[in-house]
């Protein structure tokens, strides 16, 4: 009974692992691209971003799920979206707009005179934005995006509010039939994937940025 128990809090957080990572593969660019559209001189696309960014910093990722969810057919009477689709679309514009603030932080905080410096040079905008200011970016901005990152890790369990069956959606139905401690070794699996995994991986990042005295 014990390995059974664990095998299925097993398949459960790879169902977890899996909304973090593609959560994370296709945030972190878009994050980039909102954040550009953030500081864009077009005032409307300002404005639009700027709004939507608002609006999903202000409301609970909960609350996101469910509208993403269940919105299309309560609002046209049309078939709902999977609820895997659901999780994936609500986390990663959820995270895309966390993310999109963490660089529009760490880009309005390097100083004009590294743009002027690059001009002075030849260099085009787009090539003093890759290869001077988004490196320094990425140094400055790695201790706030690890907090982030390793938020969205406990944040995927709200996954189970649609029935997706990560891994505390298993430990909840183990709990149900009375068999308590599943839920609370769940806590396991979380402290080895972000108090191990993670650290040791951002402490290496940190290190290998440490070139950059910024």
């Amino acid at each position: 009974m014990f390995w059974e128990i664990i095998l299925e809090l097993s398949e459960g957080f790879l169902i977890t692992c899996e909304i973090f990572a593609l959560t994370l593969i296709f945030a972190l660019p878009l994050g980039l691209l909102v954040a550009l559209g953030a500081m864009s001189r077009f005032k409307p696309l300002k404005a639009v971003v700027k709004t939507i960014v608002w609006i999903v910093r202000g409301t609970p990722l909960m609350l996101q799920i469910m509208v993403i969810y269940y919105g299309p057919g309560l609002l046209f009477g049309v078939r709902g979206i999977g609820n895997m689709l659901a999780v994936m679309i609500a986390f990663i514009l959820n995270y895309a707009c966390y993310f999109s603030e963490i660089y529009r932080g760490g880009i309005e905080s390097i100083s004009k005179g590294q743009y002027e410096a690059g001009q002075v040079l030849g260099m085009t905008r787009s090539q003093i934005f890759f290869k001077v200011v988004l490196l320094q970016v990425v140094k400055r901005i790695l201790a706030p995006m690890s907090n982030e990152v390793m938020t969205l890790v406990k944040d995927t369990s709200l996954a189970r509010i649609i029935s997706v069956i990560e891994i505390l959606f298993v430990a909840e139905t183990f709990a149900l039939q009375g068999i308590i401690w599943p839920l609370f070794f769940t806590g396991v699996y979380y402290l080895l994937f972000i108090g191990i995994i993670l650290t040791i991986v951002f402490g290496r990042l940190e290190k290998k940025l440490n070139y950059f005295k910024v």
